[in-house]
């Protein structure tokens, strides 16, 4: 059960998600983000796969700050 979310099959979601990933990097972390929270609420240990969701996310957010941090001409993020 923790492979669906509601009628929908999990990797069909992930997926069609990072379709718009800029690179394969950034879109297996976005994937494993996505992936533990479809999934949060189906397995035995929410909390364990909210952190593993963070972990994947951070690096994420590691990532895309230090390409941000290297380009002259970007906009701040926010």
């Amino acid at each position: 059960s923790h492979y669906q979310y509601g009628k929908f099959e999990v990797i069909d979601i992930l997926e069609e998600a990072v379709g718009l990933a800029p690179d394969p990097v950034k879109g297996s972390l976005q994937y494993q983000v996505l992936k533990y929270m479809l999934r949060l609420w189906g397995k035995q240990n929410p909390l364990q796969d909210a952190k593993k969701s963070r972990w994947y996310l951070d690096r994420l957010i590691e990532k895309m700050e230090s390409e941000f941090s290297k380009c002259d001409s970007c906009v701040p993020p926010f």
